[in-house]
């Protein structure tokens, strides 16, 4: 699918109030420097109400424009400029908003959504992050439907922090007040480090990377949590949760189908992205704006057969190890940058096969109401990572999107492998429901 997108006018949206001065150097936390240098993309579609057989687009782009002055009073780091990995200079240079046409029906997009086509609708190219960490592009299609299209730096802010933001300023847009302001500790509670000898940047990929959405139905994932079930000791543990399930049949039908069974001397590992706000004592608010995620490692052995049996209690395993103790060492950080150098190191080499799950089930996806309604869809641009997988709740609550990104030769090898088609919708096979 070849979809024209027109830009027709880009300006930059200041903050309605000057930040002070006591807030204009904003300092990296630690986490925020060993975080990747991309933007995290986010892309909302809505159907506004028709009023006298025509929706006012124009009225709808000054509302969100004026609301994002607003918020970004409250979110003033996202309105300067990085300097280097080391900090924001909150001079309120603003954010970058531009406006695009496109030629098409929000249908073409949602009835069979296609996450490369989805960077078309969002302002910056992915993997080129610089000093500039914030940005929206506004769109509109034919048939009177919108697109709200964000990028925030990861150097910045992980995904529960950006949804945080877009549920804020939805808010501000309907004409409500901001009762918990958002609040940023990282650097306080992460102070930044010299991270000479590891390079952020390691694991963007910019070529033979090919993204694809699968739906896993609720029944289909049920069947899998029976399956793996039967491997665990039920009356000492709970049944597999949806992500444990779903990460297990993607990991094992991925090595199966790819061979890497074949190359045993190559280490294997599954990361999970662990909130870290929920790990603190107390636990931090939800509206900590920040980098607070850390990944759990499940290292794997090559000496099964076509599943991977036990790989559900050692991922809980790592999971759960991911808890106060862990947050308290992260905080001095010397261990952690060591073990992430070695990594790198051992990636670079090829001698490192890592599978990255993210999961944004049960994040506030669907709940930014900017006062025409909650998005009719949303969902994520093809990101530039190798062997990626994001997990996000459906719309209906249904079952679980599932964005997969990987070399184009290992997405025709798990394509052909009758298994893992025979547990998911395919791109293209559903429609999303409005």
């Amino acid at each position: 699918m070849e979809i024209a997108v027109e830009i027709t006018s880009r300006e930059t949206i200041k903050p309605s109030s000057l930040t002070p001065d006591h807030l204009r150097h904003y300092r990296l936390s630690f986490l925020d420097q060993i975080s990747p240098p991309v933007y995290n993309p986010f892309v909302l579609f809505y159907t506004p109400k028709k009023e006298g057989g025509q929706s006012n687009i124009d009225d709808i782009s000054s509302k969100l424009k004026a609301s994002l002055s607003c918020i970004l009073t409250h979110f003033y780091p996202l309105a300067g400029r990085l300097k280097g990995n080391v900090s924001i200079e909150c001079d309120d240079a603003g954010v970058p908003y531009s406006e695009a046409i496109v030629k098409c029906q929000v249908s073409e997009f949602t009835e069979n959504p296609d996450p490369r086509e989805l960077r078309n609708l969002v302002p910056f190219v992915l993997d080129a992050s610089d000093e500039t960490t914030f940005g929206v592009q506004f769109n509109r299609f034919d048939c009177g439907g919108i697109a709200i299209g964000i990028c925030m730096s990861h150097k910045i802010a992980d995904a529960l922090s950006l949804l945080t933001f877009i549920n804020m300023w939805a808010a501000v847009c309907r004409g409500e007040e901001i009762v918990a302001p958002p609040q940023f500790p990282s650097a306080e509670l992460f102070p930044p480090k010299n991270i000479l000898g590891f390079e952020p940047s390691t694991g963007i990929i910019r070529d033979n990377i090919v993204s694809k959405r699968f739906i896993f139905k609720t029944d289909k994932i049920e069947n899998l949590k029976a399956r793996y079930s039967k491997e665990m000791d039920l009356d000492r543990n709970r049944p597999p949760s949806r992500i444990e399930a779903l990460s297990t049949f993607i990991w094992s039908r991925f090595a199966w189908s790819t061979r890497v069974y074949s190359e045993p001397s190559k280490k294997c590992i599954v990361l999970h992205a662990v909130n870290l706000r929920t790990k603190f004592d107390p636990p931090l608010p939800q509206y900590s704006f920040g980098n607070f995620y850390r990944v759990a490692v499940t290292s794997l052995q090559l000496d099964s057969g076509k599943e991977c049996y036990g790989l559900v209690a050692k991922m809980r395993e790592t999971l759960r190890g991911i808890d106060k103790g862990y947050v308290e060492k992260l905080r001095d950080g010397k261990e952690h940058l060591d073990f992430i150098k070695r990594s790198a190191e051992v990636y670079l080499k090829g001698q490192l096969l890592a599978m990255n799950f993210t999961s944004l089930c049960r994040f506030p996806v669907y709940e930014s109401d900017f006062g025409w309604g909650n998005p009719t869809w949303a969902g994520s641009p093809a990101l530039t990572f190798q062997n990626l997988v994001v997990f996000m709740d459906t719309k209906s609550g249904d079952g679980v999107e599932t964005y997969i990104s990987l070399r184009v030769e290992d997405m025709a090898a798990l394509e052909s492998d009758e298994e893992f088609m025979e547990f998911v919708i395919p791109p293209g096979k559903e429609q999303i429901s409005e």
